[in-house]
């Protein structure tokens, strides 16, 4: 089902059950895959891969040229899973040759209007993000992360899984899964108890990672010596165990 009206190139590769608004452009090398609904006005370009059952609204922008000045034509690559809901006025770039050459973004993401997702940025799936949050480039967002309203994250900073950055938070370095952070620059808050009481974590669960928040940010350790002490808490609840092992790979500084 595609409109009259629309622009689709003919070497664009579309799936079965596509419904394509008016006045959308569709670009050479664009896949959208079976059941996804395109409104109107939508620009589709570049490398860009579209999985099944997304929902892309007006005025949105995918698989542009990134921002960088160091972008020579490469043919980078955009990836978007399935089921996502990408609102009006989003904008993803393609990835750089200086990094995977591919921005990507998971499944059963919640994307809300004038979300900017800059090149090379990997997004897992489930998260949420608010009207205008915005990623710098490379930045690495883990599952079930939720992103406030205007909020910023930093090139090259990685956001844990289960995380919360509170509308209008400036985050420039690493936040570890379960933390919620706010302000600007962004400081710790204690953990997303609610969004994982929400997700079936058990008290017990919750409790722990509680207890490992403090081990990090309460008791004056070192980071080595939480982290020691947060890999002895995970060997009795596995929970604990994604907080151990994202300090181990951060390579900004976690938020302390």
């Amino acid at each position: 089902m595609i409109h009259p009206a629309a622009i689709v190139h003919p070497g664009a590769k579309i799936g079965s059950g596509v419904e394509i608004g008016p006045y959308s452009v569709i670009g050479e090398h664009v896949e959208i895959g079976d059941g996804t609904w395109i409104g109107p006005h939508v620009v589709l370009e570049g490398h860009t891969r579209i999985g099944r059952e997304n929902r892309i609204f007006q005025f949105s922008s995918l698989g542009g040229e990134p921002q960088d000045k160091k972008y020579s034509g490469e043919p980078t690559r955009l990836e978007i899973g399935d089921r996502n809901t990408i609102r009006e006025y989003c904008t993803f770039s393609t990835g750089t040759a200086q990094d995977s050459g591919a921005t990507r973004i998971g499944n059963d993401n919640w994307i809300m209007a004038y979300v900017h997702i800059a090149h090379d940025c990997q997004v897992g799936s489930n998260t949420v993000f608010a009207n205008g949050a915005s990623l710098a480039g490379h930045a690495h967002i883990g599952d079930w992360a939720i992103l406030g309203g205007f909020s910023g994250v930093h090139q090259f900073v990685r956001v844990g899984a289960h995380s919360f950055i509170g509308a209008f938070a400036l985050l420039l370095q690493d936040l570890p899964p379960y933390v919620t952070v706010g302000g600007s620059p962004a400081v710790p808050h204690g953990i997303n108890s609610e969004g994982l009481r929400r997700r079936g974590f058990s008290s017990e669960a919750i409790n722990a990672i509680k207890r490992a928040y403090r081990m990090l940010y309460r008791k004056g350790l070192s980071l080595a010596e939480a982290r020691e002490q947060i890999i002895a808490l995970a060997a009795e609840y596995a929970e604990v165990q994604p907080l151990a092992d994202f300090i181990g790979i951060s390579g900004r500084g976690l938020v302390r």
